[in-house]
């Protein structure tokens, strides 16, 4: 298992893409090997994640740039199949989030919880049948949802009601105030 990988990461860093090219061009300026420049600088990352300020933030940068950039790849191709792939990353992403933003006092006074953080979303967008994404969706979220469908709508439907009575009342208020100047 481990040598499939490490046979598919050497793949990876043959392969013509932004990535592999920032690290070729590294790699002939300094005579470092990209694979050796690249767990460098995943070893920064690690470290800057553990110790460093900010790292909420280049933690939601990993779990967001790469995610909305094939995102964006996908809705612009003809193939559905990843459409549905990055569909199913960010409920996960979104539900993980609002979990963690109701739990983050908490989460924050764990010493390695920003580096689980970004190996959970990589693990999410991980090029693999059983990343993340699709393990949480179809164990928890999808039965989930499946179960308490009817009174979920109910909510939705409830909630976008009262919003556009809110808004009609909001716009007569709104034009009877104008009026009356």
């Amino acid at each position: 298992m481990f040598g499939d990988l490490l046979d598919r990461f050497e793949k990876f860093l043959n392969e013509k893409n932004a990535v592999t090219d920032c690290l070729g061009k590294i790699e002939e300026k300094t005579g470092v090997q990209k694979k050796f420049i690249f767990f460098g600088a995943l070893a920064v990352i690690g470290v800057y994640l553990i110790f460093g300020y900010g790292a909420s933030l280049l933690c939601n940068l990993i779990g967001f740039a790469y995610p909305a950039f094939v995102s964006i790849k996908a809705i612009e191709s003809s193939n559905k199949d990843d459409d549905t792939k990055w569909l199913t990353y960010w409920v996960v992403y979104g539900l993980f989030n609002l979990a963690e933003f109701f739990s983050d006092i908490f989460l924050f006074w764990f010493p390695f919880y920003y580096i689980a953080k970004c190996v959970f979303l990589l693990w999410c967008m991980a090029p693999v049948s059983w990343n993340g994404s699709h393990v949480v969706y179809h164990r928890a979220i999808r039965p989930f949802f499946l179960e308490h469908q009817a009174a979920l709508d109910t909510v939705v439907n409830d909630l976008s009601n009262k919003a556009k009575d809110m808004g009609k009342e909001a716009a007569k208020m709104v034009l009877s105030h104008e009026k009356s100047q």
